[in-house]
């Protein structure tokens, strides 16, 4: 599984000691992109929804998807716009919007939603996010592992087989035996006024075998 490193990463001078890892740079905390893109194995560019969720913002699409479009090759690649606490339909009218390239982003479907809008999802891109929410917003307790688990189990019986990336968890996908190809910790991707780990507290050196390659084609696809 790939960890992705946040940034804004402190202090700001261990950035150039870490070429070669994989990064996470969010919409609503950009400066380091550019230095990502340059040195890092792979970037995830965060829609930045969560941020802006807490701090009860707004964030402009428009001006998303005209940031990250420039930066969409592979091996990086991109969140789709989300409403948090949103419901399937507000969700499902975003990515009817998305002008992307489905090779190169990833819907989320929260774990409030139903597991019909996960199958929909995974039938139609070739690689999702999990975000943890509603009831099961607590990463690591019994019901976020009972629909973790039932999540996989749908996946598995209806051969369906995305590339899924686990927001915010990363302890907890990396512990369980679930197929994760990615994840990233909350604290990862932070706001700059947002009290930060140091950098020595959240790297991990990965190798060329940690590159990300790219997602298959999924076969249920049209």
């Amino acid at each position: 599984m790939l960890h992705y490193h946040g940034t804004p990463i402190t202090p700001r001078t261990a950035l150039a000691t870490m070429p070669g890892r994989h990064f996470c740079v969010s919409f609503m905390a950009p400066h380091d992109l550019k230095w990502c893109l340059q040195h890092g194995a792979s970037v995830m560019l965060d829609n930045g929804a969560f941020s802006a969720w807490t701090r009860g913002i707004s964030i402009d699409w428009l001006a998303f998807y005209e940031w990250c479009g420039p930066a969409l090759r592979h091996p990086h690649w991109a969140v789709l716009p989300d409403v948090i606490d949103g419901d399937e339909e507000a969700n499902d009218a975003l990515l009817k919007a998305n002008p992307l390239p489905r090779e190169f982003v990833a819907p989320v479907w929260h774990l409030h939603e139903s597991l019909d809008r996960l199958r929909r999802l995974a039938d139609e891109w070739p690689r999702l996010c999990f975000g943890s929410s509603g009831a099961y917003a607590t990463p690591g307790n019994s019901a976020w592992v009972g629909r973790i688990e039932a999540a996989w189990e749908l996946l598995e019986k209806s051969g369906r087989k995305p590339w899924v990336h686990m927001l915010r968890a990363m302890k907890e996908a990396g512990q369980g035996p679930w197929p994760f190809r990615f994840s990233r910790q909350h604290q990862h991707c932070q706001e700059p006024q947002r009290q930060q780990q140091s950098a020595s507290a959240n790297t991990r050196t990965y190798g060329a075998q940690n590159r990300c390659p790219k997602p298959q084609n999924n076969p249920h696809q049209d």
